[in-house]
């Protein structure tokens, strides 16, 4: 079944009509009105999944996925039109631009914790780029998988956008295929299985992975106010986000001060009785759910520690001082659970940090800019976020990805239309002015070697529309500001000119 799907895309694809704008502008209108008249059913699905509450839903899902739709038919024609660059004088005479081109085929493996915005997100910049795509939703959020499979041919056209459910056989049966790209997110390890299944095709990839991702604290900042972004961050969708701080990094001096305004923030956002409360969501599912209490057995919890396995319930959990080569502190935690680890200073952080695979996000709460400046040039990650978690994801403008073992690639905005077109170089030329080319035959000589290097090193001139308009104004203005000099030098020498009568300058 997977090949007939990838074999009927690969038709679609090749019939031509993805390369049409106003084709990609009405799928990406009609994935809009999707989004737009089944917002209470999508909510539903979230709430059986992973007790989402409906408003949790339109902040973490909807609203990101509408912006980028919004951007995209906004954009669109901007991004795929072709873009003049730069020539030499070899080429001077010649058009020369980047068209971006539809790669063809892609597979976009969602993912489970947000299941809607992860795998739409993708989508959108696949169809804006003119691609086919091949829609892969995770098994574990069954519910919004199932009415995905069920929405999404009532929209779109269902052979350029097909959508595949089923678990584990049917995603390496679907990897099996050709595709000319494979974008998945998820964990790191099922990363490294989908790279390699596709490298026997040569495909690239796009891996939107995970890690730890550090959170240090200054002694001299706000805590109040930075316990109370980092607690959001941390505990929103029962910390089953992959950009979620993972673990703090603070100085010993401060840290029960830091649980004690963890400890009042969670009252404040979910009340005395956490469990109960419609905003805190549940862990995926059983297995899920004992991966992560195994990962703090033998802790003594200073905040939280409470469980139930019937509902998939696990409180939020603070740790202090653990030691730095626990298990806790080796895997990443996709859950609600939050270690407090100490360091002597910002130095000792960064130590830390660079000791460890490359995270996903940084986050760093300081009020010296010079401390924050140092601490970004000094350290690696995917994204970084100061004074602040997770917002860097809502900008459609910055490009979200990871670096080495967090994921390869980015998307959001423009990076997602980038990333899944083909940046086609075109170079288009006359068959006349033969004379100019003369120098790159043979038979050479001294003096045909040094016209050709004098051409090749040339430098780079800007042909763009921009750099074309701002010339000949600049060349304007210049000009009218030599006619009044010369006017003005005229008149103060006292010449008298017939002209000047003329034009009544004189009476």
């Amino acid at each position: 079944m997977e090949r007939q799907v990838v074999e009927r895309a690969r038709e679609a694809f090749l019939s031509g009509k993805t390369r049409v704008l106003e084709f990609r502008l009405q799928q990406l209108r009609s994935l809009q009105k999707m989004i737009t008249d089944r917002q209470a059913e999508i909510a539903t699905a979230l709430k059986q999944d992973i007790n989402r509450s409906q408003y949790d839903t339109a902040l973490f899902e909807l609203i990101g996925i509408e912006n980028e739709i919004t951007l995209a038919v906004g954009k669109l024609g901007e991004w795929a039109a072709p873009r003049p660059v730069e020539k030499n004088l070899l080429t001077i005479s010649d058009e020369v631009y980047v068209q971006p081109e539809p790669l063809g085929v892609v597979l976009i493996i969602g993912a489970w914790n947000y299941p809607w915005s992860l795998t739409l997100q993708p989508l959108i910049g696949a169809i804006a780029a003119g691609n086919a795509a091949v829609v892969k939703p995770s098994e574990l959020s069954e519910h919004s998988s199932l009415l995905l499979r069920a929405l999404l041919p009532r929209y779109l056209d269902q052979e350029l956008y097909p959508v595949v459910t089923g678990g584990v056989p049917e995603t390496q049966e679907l990897l099996k295929q050709r595709f000319d790209h494979v974008f998945y997110t998820g964990n790191s390890t099922v990363g490294k299985v989908v790279m390699a299944a596709v490298a026997r095709h040569l495909t690239p990839v796009t891996l939107e992975l995970g890690g730890k991702s550090p959170c240090y604290i200054d002694k001299n900042c706000d805590l109040r106010v930075a316990c109370r972004r980092i607690t959001w961050g941390k505990f929103a969708n029962c910390g089953q986000t992959c950009i979620a701080p993972d673990y703090i990094l603070c100085e010993p001096s401060i840290q029960s001060r830091v649980v004690e305004a963890i400890r009042q923030t969670l009252l404040e956002f979910y009340g005395a009785d956490t469990k109960s409360s419609p905003d805190y969501g549940r862990i995926i599912n059983l297995r899920h759910f004992h991966r992560v209490m195994s990962l703090i057995e033998g802790y003594t919890a200073v905040l939280g520690g409470q469980s139930d396995p019937s509902q998939c319930y696990i409180a939020p959990t603070v740790l202090k001082d653990v030691p730095p080569h626990s298990r806790l502190m080796q895997e990443e935690i996709f859950g609600p659970v939050l270690p407090i680890v100490t360091v002597s200073d910002m130095d000792d952080a960064i130590h830390f940090i660079n000791e460890r695979e490359k995270p996903l996000a940084l986050y760093i709460f300081c009020s010296d800019k010079t401390a924050v400046k140092k601490m970004i040039a000094e350290t690696s990650s995917g994204g970084v976020t100061v004074n602040d978690v997770m917002m860097h994801y809502t900008l459609s403008s910055l490009p979200f990805g990871g670096v080495g073992q967090s994921g390869t690639g980015r998307y959001h905005g423009k990076h997602t239309f980038d990333q899944l077109s083909h940046q086609r170089a075109c170079l288009v030329r006359s068959l006349g002015m033969e004379a100019v080319n003369l120098a790159r035959y043979p038979p050479q000589d001294r003096r045909r070697a040094r016209r050709a290097r004098l051409a090749l090193r040339s430098p780079m001139i800007d042909f763009s529309k921009r750099t074309f308009v701002w010339a000949v104004s600049a060349t304007v203005v210049a000009f009218g500001l030599v006619v009044t000099l010369t006017v003005i030098l005229l008149i103060a020498s006292g010449l008298n000119c017939t002209c000047w009568y003329w034009e009544g300058w004189y009476t």
